[in-house]
């Protein structure tokens, strides 16, 4: 054996400051903390870990994270897709699990934080598998444990499939993230969603170049697709739209449209009945510029969109016709005169160019056995499998198999734990297979190993190296993370850079959701992707591998300050510096923007930084530059907003937030102008900027901040509808909504401009309208936008991970923690088996569970939201910048028990 490689490249090297010391224990043995003593209340993470679940319980599988990267496992055995260990994109999915020649369905899952076991029964014969990401590091690792448990010898044939179509990829790492296809590198959401959901089929097959329900048929230039975005203006609808929220760097530029005729567009069903497209008679004139869309359709198996082309000059290029606005869409075009097809991560081209100045038929068929493209009623060109070698290639040698891409530096290697009877590799595929025969009651099993990296002899050694002991390095895996977990509430630790609040609770129930919403926080920190540091991201892992939303983020800005500081602080100066007005996020891995402009940015940026200030003291931020101005000036340029966006509408007071549903919340269609939300945000930051220039000496300023935000407090309190509800102004008049939303962000900030009787119809109002079982919906469902509002994250069918948490501390903040604590003690139970994801939806029994329709993630780091109610709410500990001059709130005791360790001012910290 070869000596050992180098260690594997980090993409950055973090400021010893931003990484809480991690550089000094990162040869500390698994399990060995730097500090003893775990605080009392603090539960091992192994009860954290979800039961069994029946795969038919579950609407979202569970993932697979380790503090580098992301992954989600499928409805098989062993499969995995969506994987990213940032820089490196994994595309397709990793393979499946042949028992007997037949892929079983995974019948019961269990998540952990360390990985995901998978089970299914085949009469006698129990068939177990679990996958763990090494502790930061590019590696996956599969143990697949058989037992028979029958009174007679079971001959087992035991195949499986290995797939590594990994890319190493600098760019393209937005909200919606490039993956690698035989084709090209670029974000598609449901041609892997097809792969994903083929998994169980006998034999693999082409399902990435079928559709995905109806589209538009379209000439001339394709506007740029995101997840599945064809109008301007709707309200998203979670299963079907989403703009591009790509990076900038993507490097996805609208394709012009081809010059040329078309004519006769008709599609042609696999029964051998057509039907034209558009006005029968109609010829269309396409050129660079044009963008027309014909009529919807919707494709299967078997049809063919026809249509016939003239060029009048030779050597043309451009964008014909394409069927839809997304990544997997048909697209015909020309390329210097020949034609073209794109889809599903595939291209294929005719072999000669078009005859200038004749009319040629053209079609494209599809089918899940490939897709055709014809010319004059020939076949000239069809998809070839996948897997079949075009990009990646799998090798076998020394008893592993490698495999290479060639179109980056990415290589992968498999090793085997016991090496198996038979290893070929064929295209981009491998198979291993071991015959086995288990005794009565025998159990064997059966571990392997994938390492990703850029160096062909180092991912072979390290995974034959991992490999050689497996058993060892699997349950290092574990202790690593159990280790991990414990130092997140011990002083000088070392792997944070601060430190959580114990909890012992009076009640079991309350004490879970406090500690489930503590691990989510660690769960969805990356310690790889940002050059400053470590981060929490904010969801996926469909989406995001490197993405961190100002507004999920403020949703648990106390608990992140008190955690991870130097990483908090980090973030803030890098969140600061990007165009934070003109996107919702951004990638932490190349610092650029990402998305549309939220309105919630400035309210969540504010409170993030005051957050942080207030629980560290530390003041000198408010002077560090960031794009440009001082922290402090950021905080009054977000303050001093509604100077500049005043309604022209209603008294004048009012912010406009704007007429963009996406800027807002989305799929609520009348939640636009001028929202009560944000409006009672502005009014709280105008009131704390005040405080805060009064502890540096600008009373004058302060002054005039504090009248600013009394007089926009008035102007929400004027919108008030009764009832518990509020009004929306709109150019046009008002109108009333029921939205949490509303609740949350009053009762945080204007609170004590209640009166005693609104107060109690507010409570009365999330009460009675939106806590429901064990969680609750983001609008009620009586509202009458509801019917148009449904989505199980900020519409009626149930709420965002964020929002039981907001509602929680408003309660609170209302009088009422009896009923916050009462929908806290019983959050946990939404969690189908692991953590809260963006979206939970109640079902038809009333419970509710993690929502996979349309986009939604599985983990949203927005739901520590719930940690934080304890603290700031059952506690009280406001952390507000009062307790910078010595205004302390809150206690470590209350009726719902005690908390130690508090790493905030007043408590763990000075007093200022």
């Amino acid at each position: 054996m070869s000596a050992a490689p180098q260690a594997e490249r980090q993409p950055y090297a973090p400021a010893a400051d931003a990484r809480g010391g991690r550089a000094a224990r990162a040869d500390t043995p698994a399990g060995e903390a730097a500090a003893t003593d775990v605080p009392a209340g603090v539960p091992e993470l192994d009860e954290l870990a979800g039961a069994w679940m029946p795969a038919g319980d579950l609407a979202h599988l569970p993932t697979l994270r380790n503090q580098w990267g992301q992954g989600h496992v499928n409805r098989d055995l062993t499969s995995l897709s969506w994987l990213a260990f940032t820089p490196y994109a994994g595309g397709y999915h990793t393979g499946v699990l042949r028992i007997d020649g037949e892929v079983p369905a995974a019948e019961r899952l269990r998540w952990s934080p360390w990985g995901v076991e998978r089970a299914a029964d085949r009469g006698p014969l129990t068939v177990r598998t679990e996958v763990r990401m090494g502790y930061e590091r590019s590696r996956l690792l599969w143990r697949t444990t058989l037992h028979n448990a029958s009174a007679q010898p079971r001959p087992v044939a035991v195949e499986q499939e290995l797939l590594a179509m990994f890319a190493h990829h600098e760019t393209d790492w937005g909200w919606l993230y490039g993956t690698p296809w035989n084709a090209g590198h670029h974000h598609d959401f449901y041609a892997t969603e097809r792969l994903r959901s083929e998994v169980l089929a006998d034999r693999p097959r082409q399902v990435q170049t079928l559709p995905h329900g109806e589209r538009w048929v379209r000439l001339g230039s394709p506007r740029i697709p995101g997840i599945q975005r064809d109008e301007d203006s709707a309200p998203m609808l979670l299963e079907s739209e989403l703009p591009d929220h790509s990076a900038p760097d993507s490097g996805r530029v609208r394709a012009p449209g081809a010059p040329c005729l078309v004519r006769g567009l008709r599609v042609v069903r696999a029964d051998g009945t057509s039907a034209p497209l558009g006005a029968p008679a109609s010829a269309y004139t396409v050129r660079a510029g044009t963008d027309l869309r014909v009529c919807t359709l919707a494709l299967a198996a078997g049809d063919t969109l026809a249509l016939e082309v003239r060029v009048d000059q030779a050597g043309v290029t451009g964008v014909v016709a394409t069927h839809g606005n997304h990544p997997d869409s048909a697209q015909l075009a020309l390329a210097d005169g020949r034609v073209t097809l794109r889809i599903g991560g595939e291209e294929v081209a005719a072999a000669e160019p078009l005859a200038a100045g004749a009319w040629h038929r053209v079609g494209v068929r599809l089918g899940a056995e490939g897709t055709e493209l014809s010319v004059g009623g020939a076949v000239v060109a069809r998809t070839q499998p996948w897997w079949g070698g075009q990009r990646w290639t799998a090798a076998v040698a020394e008893g592993a198999v490698l495999v290479e891409d060639a179109r980056s530096a990415a290589r992968s290697a498999y090793a085997f734990a016991t090496p198996p009877d038979v290893l070929t590799a064929d295209g981009s595929r491998a198979v291993a297979r071991w015959e086995l025969l288990l005794a009565p009651g025998e159990t064997r099993e059966l571990g392997f190993v994938l390492d990703v990296g850029d160096s062909r002899e180092g991912v072979r050694w390290a995974a034959a190296t991992t490999a050689g002991a497996f058993d060892v390095a699997f349950e290092q895996v574990a202790e690593r993370w159990r280790d991990t977990w414990r130092q997140a509430f011990m002083p000088g630790g070392g792997e944070f850079s601060g430190y959580l609040p114990a909890l012992v609770a009076a009640d079991e129930d309350l004490a879970r959701t406090y500690y489930l919403g503590a691990l989510l926080a660690v769960y969805l920190r990356n310690t790889r992707v940002s050059r400053t540091g470590p981060v929490f991201l904010t969801g996926g892992p469909r989406l995001g591998p490197t993405t961190t939303f100002f507004w999920d983020q403020s949703e648990f800005a106390r608990t992140a300050a008190m955690l991870e500081p130097a990483g908090m602080r980090a973030w803030i100066l890098a969140a600061l510096a990007r165009p934070y007005d003109h996107c919702h996020s951004f990638d932490t891995y190349n610092q650029l923007p990402v998305g549309n402009h939220y309105a919630a940015n400035d309210h969540a940026l504010f409170r993030t930084v005051t957050a942080y200030v207030a629980v560290t003291g530390d003041r000198g931020l408010l002077d560090r530059q960031a794009g440009g101005r001082s922290v402090l000036d950021h905080l009054r340029a977000m303050a001093y907003r509604p100077r500049t966006r005043r309604a022209a509408f209603g008294g004048g007071v009012l912010v406009d937030l704007g007429r963009d549903a996406w800027e807002l919340l989305e799929c609520v269609p009348n939640y636009r102008d001028g929202v009560v939300s944000f409006n009672a945000g502005y009014a709280g930051m105008l009131r704390a900027l005040a405080a805060l220039l009064d502890l540096l000496g600008e009373p004058a300023e302060a002054a005039q901040a504090r009248a600013e935000g009394d007089e926009l407090a008035r102007a929400v309190l004027g919108q008030y509808a009764g009832g518990g509800r509020w009004r929306i102004a709109h150019p046009e008049g008002s109108e009333t909504v029921g939205h949490c939303l509303d609740f949350a962000l009053v009762a945080a900030e204007l609170a004590g401009d209640l009166p005693p009787g609104r107060r109690e119809e507010m409570v009365e109002f999330a009460a009675g309208r939106l806590l429901d079982g064990d969680w609750m919906r983001a609008l009620d469902p009586h509202d009458p936008v509801a019917p148009l509002s449904d989505r199980p994250d900020h519409g009626a069918a149930g709420a965002f991970a964020a929002w039981p948490g907001a509602t929680a501390y408003g309660l609170c903040r209302l009088g009422r923690p009896d009923v916050a604590a009462g929908l806290l003690r019983r959050a946990h139970r939404a969690t189908s088996g692991g953590l809260w994801g963006q979206a939970m939806e109640v079902r038809p029994d009333g419970s509710y569970r993690v929502a996979e329709r349309g986009v939604s993630n599985r983990e949203s780091v927005a739901a520590v939201a719930v940690t934080e109610a304890v603290i700031a709410g059952l506690f009280g500990i406001e952390a507000g910048i009062g307790g910078l001059a010595g205004r302390v709130e809150g206690s470590t005791r209350s009726a719902f028990g005690e908390l130690s360790g508090v790493r905030a001012v007043g408590f763990d910290l000075p007093a200022g």
